[in-house]
């Protein structure tokens, strides 16, 4: 069967666009869509009113997830996945996520408006708390059954410090989700086809090209640590240069090397959170908290990052005559995108005549990083202005928006007529 020439309504989309901005909508031009909170929950009505309106099949998951079926003449086919979040961050841009669930609806009306017939089921998904609210990922990972049964429930060993899970479980419920059924959303790898999701790139690198469509190549892992740095208090005055065992001198060295050594060859470093104890003006710091964070797009080399991560702390720590601890917070393994679904969204873009597309690495985190494992997956980048995002400010020409909604569009009829 030919590729169809279809294409996505501007106008329609438009319309959409202008009403989800409308939803948690913020003095500063953003939004605040916490995920399961009261904007959020507005949000997933409305979208649920669009599937109806269009004659789609609206269909929720146990874990929340939100979507909008156009199902095949043949029941037992495949489903692809196409989608993104409707969450926020707190006062963050109209874009983020937004743009790839409402481009994933458009899609599926078009297919149904031409009558065209796919040997697929389409599916425009609406992942829950992308964003990390409460956890991040969390559809996702319950989709693919990555979903730990202690993110919920807790550890019976481990104190729930500000009683966090249970005010995870009080908003799910809320929310009509049932905590103790959440695990009931993983689905078998082998009813799915694949997985695509368009979204800004949050960077500026199409920007600064003059490009219109990024070919996500892969997402990167990520590792996050606490170190402590552990001296002694003591007088800042009285006490000798040489006889200071300063936890934040140690710190210090340890950021500006790390920021040196690993922000380099496709890996970043980021410290993000210092706590310093005792904290007062005159007083040698006793102890340093960091919390640190590693990427890179190559799981090898990332684990390579976290060893030579830790060596580097120990050594600091030994420089100032300190001792050192580290505990691993979060590892998120790279996710490399699908070299067939690279190649068919390039497809698409010769399509289209979009000659100037970019292959991108992700340094931000998505849903596509869960289903990467899971389904063969693909990643459609549009341009951030001047790169911001998680910001008001977050902002991308409508034209470049319809652009990669029609990639989207050819991409998501390549991939359904190769299954």
């Amino acid at each position: 069967m030919d590729i169809p020439n279809l294409t996505i309504n501007p106008d329609r989309l438009w319309a959409d666009f202008e009403q989800l901005a409308h939803i948690g909508a913020t003095p500063e031009g953003g939004v605040h869509r916490l995920a399961l909170s009261n904007a959020d929950l507005q949000a997933r009505t409305w979208f649920a009113g669009q599937v109806d309106a269009a004659g789609l099949t609206l269909c929720d998951d146990a874990a929340g997830n939100l979507s909008a079926i156009l199902p095949s003449l043949n029941p037992n086919a495949k489903t692809l996945l196409i989608g993104s979040h409707l969450d926020s961050v707190p006062n963050g841009g109209c874009y983020d996520g937004s743009v790839g669930v409402l481009a994933a609806l458009e899609c599926l009306r078009v297919v149904q408006a031409s009558g065209v017939a796919l040997p697929v089921h389409l599916e425009a998904i609406n992942f829950t708390d992308q964003e990390g609210c409460w956890q991040g990922l969390f559809g996702s990972k319950a989709l693919t059954g990555k979903l730990s049964p202690l993110s919920l429930n807790g550890d019976p060993d481990q104190h729930d410090d500000n009683n966090q899970k249970a005010a995870f479980r009080a908003a799910l419920q809320r929310a009509g989700i049932h905590p103790s059924d959440v695990q009931q959303a993983r689905r078998q790898p082998a009813s799915v086809a694949g997985y695509l999701e368009l979204h800004i790139e949050q960077g500026a690198r199409l920007d600064r090209h003059g490009a219109h469509i990024g070919i996500v190549t892969g997402i990167v892992g990520r590792s996050t640590y606490e170190i402590t740095f552990l001296g002694e208090a003591s007088h800042s005055g009285t006490t000798a240069p040489q006889d200071r065992r300063d936890a934040l001198q140690a710190a210090a060295h340890f950021i500006q090397i790390a920021h040196t050594r690993f922000s380099r060859n496709a890996g970043a470093f980021n410290c993000g959170n210092l706590r310093v104890l005792p904290g007062a003006f005159n007083i040698i710091p006793a102890q340093a908290v960091l919390t640190v964070e590693v990427r890179h797009p190559d799981e090898a080399q990332l684990r390579g990052m976290e060893k030579r991560l830790l060596t580097l702390a120990r050594k600091c720590a030994e420089r100032y005559h300190l001792t050192c601890s580290t505990e691993q917070m979060v590892h998120m393994p790279a996710a490399p995108m699908s070299e067939q679904f690279q190649t068919w969204i390039a497809s698409a873009c010769q399509h289209l005549g979009i000659s100037d597309s970019l292959p991108l690495i992700s340094y931000a985190g998505h849903d596509a990083q869960m289903l990467s494992s899971f389904t063969p997956s693909g990643m459609i980048f549009i341009p951030s202005q001047h790169g911001i995002s998680h910001n008001p400010k977050e902002y991308t020409e409508w034209a470049d928006v319809v652009l990669g909604a029609n990639v989207l569009l050819h991409t998501v009829l390549r991939v359904a007529l190769s299954v």
